[in-house]
């Protein structure tokens, strides 16, 4: 349990995410893989990334009974900056990235995705975000570099998920497999991106993050106050309250 990091062979190194049941992470577990991510991207022997995850979904977002079990926001305050260094771990690591996703990638796995370089997921793959249903918001960054633009908005407004193929059909998913083929899928392509040089490769990352057409750090950044604002307010824990209500009615899933 937790995250680990492995080779599996010359040039690429594995980053895994185990949180049970859901891979819905706390506070440190953020850290622990913005720091897995940004250790493996600093070794010259690395040339690939692939960042993956055990069990039924690749990520549910933030524990959310962590928050529950805090009077105060010292929960929500790590939440937000772990994600934070997350996402910019992803973002800035200096080789590429690719996410293998299978089953649900929600919240802050939209974060961790729509900032990879390259997205590998299973048939069963669903990607959203459910955080208005969770009293948060966020990640509209990262969903718009996975959809266009009004799609990213409806799928905002109703916490409506969209799957693989249809992410596949807007250009976002590299490729679509069935789940049992799915992490030697993105190892196949981690295999063809290492067989590049490794100091070329790291001056592509960069030069490609300097042209992007939004400041993914800043952009995600502006909507985090927000967040912190609807926790003031008092509706984020109401909301929060009705998640509780639904999980113990069987319903599944955590942002």
């Amino acid at each position: 349990m937790g995250v680990s990091t492995s080779e599996t062979e010359k040039g690429v190194a594995v980053v895994t995410v185990d949180f049970p049941p859901v891979n819905a992470l706390p506070v440190r577990g953020w850290y622990d893989l913005a720091d897995a991510i940004r250790v493996t991207g600093r070794d010259p022997g690395v040339r690939c990334v692939v960042l993956t995850a055990v069990g039924r979904g690749f990520n549910a977002g933030v524990d959310i009974k962590e928050m529950q079990r805090d009077d105060g926001h010292g929960a929500l305050i790590g939440a937000n900056r772990g994600c934070f260094e997350a996402f910019a771990a992803v973002y800035e690591c200096e080789v590429p990235v690719i996410a293998a996703v299978q089953g649900f990638c929600l919240g802050g796995g939209i974060g961790l995705a729509g900032n990879a370089d390259a997205i590998v997921a299973s048939e069963d793959a669903v990607f959203g975000l459910p955080e208005l249903d969770r009293g948060a918001l966020g990640a509209a960054t990262h969903l718009a570099r996975l959809v266009p633009q009004h799609l990213m908005r409806a799928l905002y407004y109703t916490s409506r998920t969209a799957t693989a193929e249809e992410l596949h059909r807007h250009g976002s998913v590299w490729k679509v497999v069935p789940r049992a083929e799915l992490r030697s899928a993105a190892r196949e392509l981690a295999r063809e991106i290492a067989a590049k040089d490794g100091y070329l490769l790291r001056l592509a990352k960069a030069a490609i993050n300097g042209i992007d057409p939004v400041d993914v750090r800043r952009s995600y950044r502006f909507e985090q106050g927000f967040t912190f604002e609807a926790n003031l307010s008092g509706v984020a824990d109401r909301v929060r309250a009705a998640f509780g209500a639904d999980e113990d009615r069987g319903e599944e899933g955590q942002s």
